[in-house]
C-alpha cells in the first residue's frame, strides 16, 4: 500500500510537470501571453496605487477613472484566461487518456488508508471500485486528485507561472464577480 501511495504521488508530480511543460510550450512562452501578462501586472499596480491614494473619498471623476481602469484590467484578464484556455483543452484531453490508463492499472486496489470517514457525497470517489464497506480505504482516483490539486499549484509557484499577488488581488478572472458586487 505504501508503495502504491508513493507511486501515485510520483505520478502526480510527473503529470503536473508535464502539464506545466506543455502549457509553457503552448502558452507561457508566446509573445502575446507575455505582453498581456506585463500589461495586467502594470494595470493592477496602477489601479492599486490609485485606490490607495484616493481611499474612500472619491469624487465622480476619480470614480469613473477607476471604473475604466478596472474594466480594462478585466478585459486583459479575460484575454489572458482565453489564451490559457485553448491549451488547457488539449492538455485536458491528453490527461483524460492518462487518467483512464492509470485508473485501469489501480482498479480495485486499496492505495491508502484515510484517517477519517469521508462525507457521504465524497465516498463514491474515495471508495471507487474498491471491494468491501470500509470507507477509510482510498482508491487511486481520490489520492491522485488530492495530490494533483496540491502539487500542481506548488509547481506553478516554483516555476513562476502562478499569477502575481497584485493580479490575483484585483481578481478579474474570466468568471469572477464584478468589482464592488459584494460590498
Amino acid at each position: 500500500m505504501w508503495g502504491d501511495s508513493l507511486l501515485i504521488v510520483f505520478i502526480s508530480i510527473c503529470t503536473a510537470l508535464l502539464g506545466e511543460g506543455l502549457t509553457w510550450i503552448l502558452v507561457y512562452r508566446t509573445e502575446k501571453y507575455q505582453k498581456l501578462k506585463v500589461e495586467v501586472e502594470r494595470q493592477s499596480k496602477k489601479l492599486e496605487r490609485r485606490k490607495e491614494a484616493h481611499g474612500d473619498s472619491l469624487d465622480k471623476q476619480h470614480k469613473k477613472k477607476i471604473e475604466r481602469e478596472e474594466e480594462r484590467l478585466k478585459n486583459n484578464n479575460r484575454d489572458l484566461s482565453l489564451d490559457k484556455m485553448k491549451s488547457m483543452f488539449a492538455i485536458g484531453f491528453a490527461f483524460t487518456a492518462l487518467l483512464s490508463m492509470f485508473n485501469s492499472i489501480f482498479d480495485g486496489r486499496v492505495v491508502a488508508k484515510l484517517p477519517f470517514h469521508p462525507i457521504s457525497w465524497i465516498q463514491g470517489l474515495s471508495h471507487r471500485n474498491l471491494p468491501g464497506d470500509d470507507y477509510t480505504d482510498c482508491s487511486f482516483i481520490f489520492l491522485y486528485i488530492l495530490c494533483t490539486m496540491s502539487i500542481r499549484q506548488n509547481i506553478q509557484k516554483l516555476l513562476g507561472f502562478a499569477p502575481s499577488r497584485a493580479a490575483s488581488k484585483q481578481g478579474g478572472a474570466l468568471f469572477a464577480a464584478p468589482p464592488g458586487q459584494f460590498k
